[in-house]
């Protein structure tokens, strides 16, 4: 949507009205009601947070919510019940019977990646819309597959990728785009996580009560439970995660995309390892440099976990690197740093920090961030228009960060074709596509 017309939304939206006016008895696809009813598959953490957001607004109802652990599906219950008044009449710790109810229109997926791909493509073949958490898969194989899925059954899908939906990132991008910056020969981005390592090795140990460790599981291989395998840390193992590169570049690589207007890279080279804590639990790098080669520049990703601050006194962000000045974004707005000549005189006006939440024109928004991402996925849902992080634009960068993971993990130069979507390295192919474990079958498009 053009920003303007993001604001007026956004405004129309905190008011109380919008959707309520012009919401139809019948979406294509099957909405039966005035009221968009939706179910969250992963109910603890980012799933919750998402939620919260849903039902801020008068046109949602939850009516289900799932979860393998009995602890999070109560507490969750209890919580919604707390918000609304209204407890979701359906609980479930099985994902199957979610997308087998008929009176669920959109599925919000809030699992650990490894189960993104079956329960998005079980969602869309059931007819539901999506709202997805990023990286949209665990895999590149997973991606494609989501992808078919998603344009085959003509389901709207929504990527967590929420940066999409704010403003302050679209203003910066328009202006990178204007020309101001000149040549931009290098972009940066970075991701410093201090409250991500170190984790100690801990011993396996009996199952939680009320946790379908089985059902955790799913098509990711068989193991004895482990605490840090499970709940938040389970993003730091290759059988179930990507590490940082997937769980923050997806935010931050997207927007280097975007800024140049380009696709995948056709040679990149990803090096790093546990070089601050080589004897803790996890697998994926602690630190992670990766260079990513096009004509006549290099987009260039660095990552630290255990530390707080990176490029620009920054913990996170991306820097368009120009002969006239430097775009640095974050979260928190947007500024740029001109370039100075020899001779100190600066060689474009600075652009004082735009703070996030307010416009370029400095009008203050009364919606940005997950609830203004959520807002444009509901109008979607109505409007059946492609949202503002859809899934094609999740697949890109999700396979990036996969890309990047790959030459880590094979410790070498990779060549990726994508229009044949693989490497002309062989061992680099072997990683594309995962092993499901039995009974769990890779889906066929």
């Amino acid at each position: 949507m053009e920003r303007r017309k993001f604001i007026q939304n956004s405004v129309s939206a905190s008011a109380g009205i919008g959707m309520a006016s012009v919401l139809p008895q019948c979406v294509s696809g099957g909405m039966k009601s005035d009221k968009i009813k939706v179910a969250l598959i992963g109910a603890r953490n980012q799933g919750w947070t998402n939620l919260q957001y849903f039902i801020q607004f008068p046109n949602v109802e939850c009516i289900a919510i799932c979860d393998v652990d009995d602890k999070w599906l109560n507490q969750r219950a209890a919580d919604v019940e707390k918000r609304t008044g209204k407890k979701p009449p359906f609980l479930y710790k099985d994902w199957r019977k979610v997308i087998e109810n008929k009176e669920v229109d959109a599925v919000i997926v809030g699992t650990p990646d490894h189960w993104h791909c079956l329960i998005t493509v079980g969602a869309l073949e059931a007819g539901k819309d999506v709202y997805c958490e990023k990286p949209i898969g665990n895999s590149i194989a997973e991606c494609e597959v989501m992808l078919k899925a998603a344009r085959k059954n003509n389901r709207v899908v929504q990527v967590g990728q929420w940066q999409r939906s704010d403003p302050h990132w679209q203003d910066a991008m328009a202006f990178v785009h204007s020309g101001k910056l000149g040549h931009i020969r290098s972009v940066k981005t970075w991701a410093s996580a201090v409250n991500q390592g170190p984790f100690p090795i801990q011993p396996d140990s009996a199952v939680p009560e009320g946790v379908d460790y089985e059902m955790w599981l799913g098509p990711a291989p068989h193991r004895p439970f482990n605490p840090l395998r499970f709940h938040h840390e389970w993003r730091f193992f290759w059988d179930y995660g990507s590490g940082l590169a997937s769980d923050w570049g997806v935010h931050l690589l997207d927007f280097a995309l975007e800024g140049m207007k380009i696709g995948l890279p056709t040679e990149l080279y990803a090096s790093g390892g546990k070089f601050a804590y080589p004897d803790d639990a996890v697998q994926t790098p602690d630190t992670l440099t990766a260079t990513l080669k096009y004509d006549r520049f290099n987009i260039i990703w660095d990552h630290a976990t255990g530390i707080s601050s990176g490029l620009f006194g920054r913990s996170f962000g991306v820097a368009y690197v120009g002969e006239n000045g430097i775009l640095i974004v974050d979260r928190g707005g947007w500024e740029v740093i001109p370039q100075l000549d020899i001779d100190k005189k600066p060689r474009m006006e600075p652009v004082p920090l735009k703070r996030a939440g307010y416009s370029f024109e400095g009008e203050k928004l009364t919606e940005f961030g997950i609830k203004a991402h959520v807002h444009n996925f509901l109008d979607c849902i109505v409007s059946r228009k492609l949202p503002n992080a859809n899934i094609g634009l999740g697949v890109k960068v999700a396979e990036l960060g996969q890309c990047i993971n790959i030459s880590h993990r094979i410790n070498k130069s990779v060549h990726w074709n994508d229009e044949k979507k693989e490497f002309a390295e062989a061992e680099a192919n072997l990683l594309i596509k995962p092993n499901y474990s039995s009974p769990w079958k890779f889906p066929q498009y």
